[in-house]
């Protein structure tokens, strides 16, 4: 079986995944948070796209209550609302984007980012959240941070990350890689949605 149709078979098994009571509740987890990681390889960001839209539309149509947040949306959001994005846009043409990530990293603190998405979440009405959109935001939001920065705030509502890139349970592989410039990041508080069922390789 190829990556590509390892992922198709992992996106499909999603939904009986959010349907079922152990994911809703929180069982076996071992009194840790309910926080889920679905990792995929990065080259297939648009088919993990479409299957979401197509996925979260059906879901809404039945009446599931959750909410799906595009980080990178939301990101553009509070950008806006503190009437920075222009100006980012064109600091970005003029001085590229590691200056863009070193100016942004007070108004796009962590604990910022995750405050302002927990108002959008309305978690007290929802049975799950779905994170997507990361992948557009690197490097200015992390994975790891911002998970612990969710951590206080989520409670038990259980919570999706969608990852371009390998969770092995320990750590966290931006886009799969591990160089000088991209290093993985320690993160061990999240389970798998959809685990593989055979060694990942971005590569086959």
């Amino acid at each position: 079986m190829s990556t590509q149709q390892e992922l198709a078979v992992r996106l499909d098994a999603i939904r009986e995944r959010l349907d079922s009571l152990d994911f809703l509740n929180n069982r076996g987890l071992g009194n840790e948070i309910g926080f889920y990681i679905f990792d995929y390889p990065p080259q297939y960001e648009l088919m993990v796209r479409e299957y979401l839209t197509m996925t979260v539309s059906k879901m809404a149509k039945l009446g599931r209550r959750f909410v799906h947040l595009n980080l990178f949306e939301e990101l553009v959001d509070m950008l806006n609302e503190r009437k920075l994005l222009d100006k980012a846009f064109e600091l970005e043409k003029k001085k590229g984007t590691d200056e863009l990530a070193k100016a942004l990293k007070g108004p796009l603190e962590q604990g910022k980012v995750a405050k302002h998405l927990v108002k959008k979440m309305n978690l007290k009405d929802q049975e799950f959240v779905l994170l997507s959109g990361l992948g557009q935001c690197w490097p200015l939001l992390r994975g790891h941070s911002l998970l612990n920065a969710l951590h206080a705030h989520v409670g038990e509502t259980p919570l999706v990350l969608f990852y371009p890139g390998r969770y092995n349970g320990l750590e966290l592989y931006p886009f799969d890689l591990d160089t000088a410039e991209v290093s993985p990041a320690n993160y061990y508080r999240a389970f798998q949605l959809v685990p593989y069922k055979r060694k990942f390789d971005t590569h086959n």
